[in-house]
């Protein structure tokens, strides 16, 4: 990659960063993988809108998604380039003593360990659920 690409890819991650939204769901994926259900409940926007933050945060490269049925769920993942994820650690770090980014914490644990949430994997949760019921 030549010194403007990486320039390029700077100014992308910088724009992604710009963002408070785009901030509230990195803060909330932080050392864990959330479904996109939960940042629709958590930040009270849409789920176009929050789709559309989740995109950009993949092309920025620090943002990864995972398919399970119906449902999208998303990580962090640390660039490969030392400078931009030392840009992402030390942006992670400041957020975590904002109010606000503390208070969408709260709500994401309590939103996670409510009784209605399943406590097994959900796709053991979903498969115990459609199989065909066994003959005595």
């Amino acid at each position: 990659m030549d010194c403007c690409s990486k320039s390029l890819d700077l100014a992308n991650l910088f724009a992604a960063l710009a963002d408070t939204t785009r901030l509230r769901l990195l803060n909330l994926m932080v050392g864990r993988e959330v479904c996109v259900c939960y940042f629709v409940e958590i930040l009270g926007q849409s789920q176009p809108k929050i789709s559309r933050h989740l995109a950009y945060l993949r092309k920025a490269g620090i943002v990864s998604a995972r398919r399970e049925g119906k449902w999208m769920h998303y990580s962090i993942c640390s660039p490969t380039d030392a400078a931009r994820a030392s840009i992402l650690t030390s942006v992670l770090a400041a957020l975590k003593s904002d109010p606000q980014m503390r208070a969408d914490l709260k709500r994401l644990d309590r939103a996670q360990s409510a009784p209605e949430a399943p406590t097994i994997p959900l796709s053991a949760f979903l498969a115990a659920s459609i199989a065909p019921p066994t003959s005595s």
